[in-house]
């Protein structure tokens, strides 16, 4: 049985893809009065608004109009970049009637890429984000060395997963503690909910005796901000997780040292134990973190009713998996399924909480980009680029090996643009990714044989080893619902992962250190003839990425950067699917305490779409030494223009390129 539902694509008995109709692939050529055919399952039928008869029937009668406020968020704060948020809600009735997700700036940076020795791509995507710069060049070198092709050693491959995952150290640890965990603290809940705040001082924390705080309301008074406790001291591991990844890395964020076949990192017995001072502390952390979340999170669904339902979505998640083993990986895209089952964290998807497919191979076949509702244009019209995978599976027109990047801003409207995100989907089905898709998908599958990491299919368990705190198993447990606690939850639980991942690295490198095998990386030629595609398949800590690249005649000819913010942050979609903010806001109830519109803060929506982490800057991929090259955004008309004049987004990128390339000439 076929895992796509909505792709015109079939299997046969070896799960091999095949094209069912070659005009099912279009989604641009119909008006709207007929897409039942297209429209994926559960999205309802299309209007010829553009809406769907179910989020129509959302719509409120005249007779509440009065009862209805458009409320703004802009920007959202405690987040990484420039996120606004809009949502009609209904007060009085305690409701989310409608959410539309924006990303407001525009970058370019698959526009200025193109041109450049491909070698270029894993400095310059690095630049993507402060937040996880280590993760562009990475992901941008698993790419290059697809096309090349080059095989980086053992210890190259290890000293690239250990750096990631000290990494995800802090950047969970900034997630839970800096950006997202002032929403639970004294500080917000003494204005938008002192009655639970007041109850959380009298409820005693189960486990006190592992965190050290005896009441839920102590671990409140530990989140506030700047003066908190677990605020603090989160500050000190991010700073000691950073170090751990300069140690790899060379240094962070932007490292240097990242190439095609590995790293030039100079690694030594000295470097891991290094490492390892700081990763033996974050044991004791790990589970401190764990059980002080299990606490906070059980409170609040326990106490605050309807709390199960913040940010809830249905359980549909992706990932390409991480970390890779050393073993098994080639860097060839027909042996991804065979690497990717072999990496510390499993690829793959899960729809309506089954999983569906483990193949890397299928997770990018199936994926697509629409700019229906985004301020680009349409590339599809001319002719397909490349019709086939490196394996012969069809792709479609919307893939990211075909897709362009052409910048078209136009008015602001609801039903048409409004975000300079893109609209990604698997088999046409809105997806959400992170640390829980990571979890999730690890569990059921099976894959991972590792002596301190175990899927069990309903859940993991995480071997924790001993430090100043005794060895310990973490559990944690596939939930029945995906919102905004579960989400937290799992990222509390993974700092214990990717502790594990760091430990599994450890031991191994000391191995290779042992047996001699001291290369960090394989040298490798960039074609300079025909051409070559490539794809890196990682993750972020927020979860899925992929870099495609294509390089014609040794330069780049395309380059395309796909984030898990882009999936999570995204508009509408052709059939009308809102993406997975959007969705999770509509379904929070407004629980917070007030009398009417002035003391309303939006806390339950904030909650919601804080709980995925949002990364902006990687959303929407200019700065350079001239301070006239730089593009503005008029951000109440959601135009871009250039910052002399008028000058379209497009043509004022593609100008400052050809000046620099013409200055390089001549020098």
């Amino acid at each position: 049985m076929s895992y796509y539902r909505n792709l015109p694509l079939e299997l046969d008995e070896n799960g091999r893809a095949s094209l069912v109709d070659p005009s099912g692939y279009a989604v641009e050529a119909h008006d709207g009065s007929d897409l039942s055919d297209v429209v994926p399952d559960g999205a309802g039928e299309l209007t010829e608004e553009g809406g769907t008869t179910e989020a129509e029937s959302r719509e409120v009668g005249e007779e509440r109009e009065e009862e209805l406020y458009d409320i703004n968020i802009d920007p959202v704060t405690r987040v990484a970049g420039a996120l606004a948020f809009h949502a009609k809600v209904d007060l009085a009735n305690e409701q989310v009637l409608e959410g539309h997700s924006q990303a407001t700036l525009f970058r370019g940076y698959e526009i200025i890429l193109e041109g450049r020795d491909p070698r270029d791509a894993i400095d310059l995507s690095s630049r993507a984000c402060g937040v996880c710069g280590a993760v562009h060049s990475i992901v941008s070198s698993y790419a290059l060395e697809m096309a090349f092709p080059v095989e980086p050693p053992p210890l190259g491959v290890w000293a690239r997963n250990m750096g990631q995952a000290g990494a995800f150290l802090y950047d969970h640890s900034l997630h839970l503690f800096l950006l997202a965990g002032p929403d639970y603290s004294e500080a917000m809940l003494s204005k938008t909910n002192p009655g639970l705040y007041d109850l959380a001082k009298e409820t005693s924390a189960p486990n006190e005796h592992l965190h050290g705080y005896e009441t839920v309301g102590d671990i409140m008074d530990a989140l506030n901000p700047l003066e908190g406790e677990l605020y603090l001291e989160a500050l000190e591991k991010t700073r000691d997780a950073r170090q751990m990844a300069s140690l790899m890395l060379g240094k962070y964020p932007h490292p240097s040292t990242i190439a095609p076949g590995g790293v030039t990192t100079t690694l030594s017995r000295t470097s891991f134990q290094q490492f390892y001072s700081r990763l033996d502390d974050f044991f004791d952390y790990a589970k401190k973190v764990a059980f002080l979340w299990d606490d906070l999170l059980d409170f609040f669904l326990r106490e605050m009713d309807g709390y199960e339902h913040v940010g809830e979505r249905p359980m549909n998640m992706i990932g390409t998996g991480i970390w890779d083993d050393p073993d098994a990986y080639n860097a060839r895209y027909e042996d991804a399924d065979e690497w990717g089952r072999a990496r510390l964290s499993t690829p793959g998807v899960i729809r309506d909480g089954d999983l569906v497919t483990t193949d890397l191979t299928a997770v990018d076949v199936g994926t697509e980009e629409f700019v229906d509702r985004a301020f680009y244009e349409d590339w599809t019209e001319g002719e397909q680029r490349f019709d086939q995978s490196p394996t012969g599976e069809p792709l479609s027109p919307y893939h990211m090996w075909n897709k362009e990047t052409t910048p078209k801003p136009e008015g602001k409207s609801w039903r048409e643009k409004y975000t300079w995100g893109t609209a990604p989907r698997w088999d046409r089905t809105p997806m959400e990714t992170g640390p829980h898709s990571r979890h999730w998908l690890t569990a059921m599958a099976e894959e991972v044989d590792n002596p301190f990491i175990e899927p069990t299919g309903d859940g993991l368990n995480l071997h924790v080893p001993e430090a100043g705190e005794p060895e310990m198993t973490l559990r944690w447990d596939i939930p029945d619902r995906l919102n905004a606690a579960e989400r937290l939850r799992a990222k509390a639980y993974h700092l214990a992962y990717c502790a594990l991942v760091c430990y599994t690295g450890f031991i191994e490198s000391l191995e290779l250190l042992k047996q001699g095998k001291t290369d960090v990386h394989t040298p490798f030629d960039v074609p300079k003839k025909g051409t070559q595609r490539g794809a890196g398949f990682w993750e972020a800590g927020r979860g899925f990425l992929t870099h495609h690249i294509v390089i014609e005649d040794g330069v780049i000819d395309n380059y395309q950067i796909l984030t898990p913010s882009t999936w999570m942050a995204s508009p509408a979609d052709p059939f009308g699917q809102p993406g997975p903010y959007e969705e999770a806001a509509r379904n929070t109830p407004l629980l917070e305490e007030y009398t009417d519109e002035s003391d309303f803060s939006g806390i339950d929506i904030l909650r919601g779409i804080r709980s995925f982490d949002p990364c902006m800057p990687c959303t929407v991929h200019l700065h350079t030494d001239d301070r006239a090259d730089v593009i503005t955004e008029d951000v109440t008309a959601c135009g871009c223009s250039f910052s002399e004049g008028d000058q379209p987004a497009e043509e004022a990128i593609r100008d400052i390129i050809d000046r620099e390339s013409g200055e390089a000439e001549a020098d």
